[in-house]
């Protein structure tokens, strides 16, 4: 298999238009036409798991975490970064990385971590905007029900959980065709008035170059009029965080926290609550959600990275959970290895072994 086919499949899933604007997700070291013949998936890509990929006869290593932050004005094999970039070119193995993209998309990292502690009525704490488009098209009467079909097949329509959605009003379009036209309706230098119906559709940005193409080979005019304007709409399905629900004793959260999550011990500020209802949740660092947790009524709001000011934030209205970086996103492998079992069957598919964790604890 491809490997140009096997990054399509996860960029239908986490499109890379998702990602943050300091991310770098996507092929870190590789080429799209190499001939995939096993697949490693970890949280980090080090040296380790350069070596275990080897073992396990894998040329492509998919990690959640980016080795490549930023530019590179060289590589330099000193550098820890540079030691797992050239052991990879040395071995022949590619190397993609899936991030905060998939951090963003509903059915993604903080949605695993909502299924492992089991919360229910999901959603995103912080949606993103800037992700719907609104297409505005002209097209004749008859020619409506088809292109609009042809829209819908490649998921345009979408408002939040609902499909196949436009708004259409009816007009007259008046046109004369020039010389240099090749009109499919009407003739040369002659008035044309024709029953008309203006659609508006929403769509998902990631799609856009897809609407586009559908206009040009679909729509019977040769000069289309249309306009695709980008819409300020939360998206239900794309954003920071996750929100749910379950009654659960704060003891006894913590007490599974600590063990769902492999921990000794959890940093966190003081109870308010002996039962906690509403339960917020950010994989990797988090600290920039606090506040939306507070508007959002979470009783606790779990997450990593905190530091010590960010605390005194919670401000009595919510409880800080810190449960660790590594910790909070050690699952995202099985995420990526459920999702590929599901769509790539040509494959050999493995779950790195290697705890990639760089911090230890006494």
């Amino acid at each position: 298999m491809k490997l140009n086919k096997i990054i399509q499949c996860l960029e239908e899933w986490a499109p890379p238009i998702y990602q943050e604007n300091y991310d770098n997700s996507g092929l870190m070291v590789g080429d799209k036409d190499s001939q995939i013949n096993g697949c490693l998936i970890c949280l980090d890509c080090t040296e380790n798991v350069i070596e275990e990929a080897v073992n396990k006869k894998c040329n492509l290593i998919i990690s959640h975490h980016p080795i490549i932050f930023g530019e590179f004005n060289s590589i330099d094999f000193s550098t820890w970064e540079g030691k797992v970039i050239g052991k990879a070119i040395k071995n022949n193995i590619n190397i993609y990385s899936i991030h905060t993209n998939l951090d963003n998309v509903n059915d993604g990292v903080n949605k695993k971590i909502c299924d492992l502690l089991g919360l229910l009525k999901t959603k995103i704490l912080a949606p993103k905007t800037g992700f719907s488009n609104k297409l505005e098209i002209y097209i004749p009467e008859k020619n409506k029900n088809f292109f609009l079909k042809k829209i819908y097949e490649i998921g345009g329509g979408h408002i939040g959980n609902y499909k196949e959605c436009s708004f259409q009003s009816k007009g007259k379009g008046t046109f004369i065709p020039t010389e240099n036209s090749n009109p499919s309706i009407g003739n040369i230098n002659k008035k044309e008035i024709i029953d008309e119906i203006k659609l508006e559709i929403f769509f998902d940005k990631k799609i856009k170059n897809s609407i586009l193409n559908i206009i040009e080979k679909y729509h019977p005019y040769d000069e289309v009029s249309y306009y695709i304007t980008q819409t300020s709409n939360p998206s239900k399905h794309v954003g920071s965080g996750m929100i749910g629900k379950r009654k659960i004793k704060f003891e006894t959260l913590l007490n599974e926290l600590k063990k769902k999550f492999n921990k000794n011990s959890i940093r966190h500020t003081k109870k308010i609550k002996n039962e906690i209802t509403n339960i917020a949740v950010c994989g990797g660092s988090g600290s920039f959600l606090i506040g939306e947790s507070i508007r959002n009524n979470a009783d606790v709001y779990i997450t990593s990275d905190l530091k010590y000011h960010d605390y005194f934030k919670s401000n009595n209205k919510i409880v800080l959970i810190d449960i660790g970086h590594y910790e909070s996103e050690q699952f995202t492998k099985e995420l990526i290895f459920e999702y590929l079992s599901k769509k790539l069957i040509n494959i050999a598919l493995h779950l790195s072994n290697e705890n990639t964790n760089p911090i230890k604890y006494f």
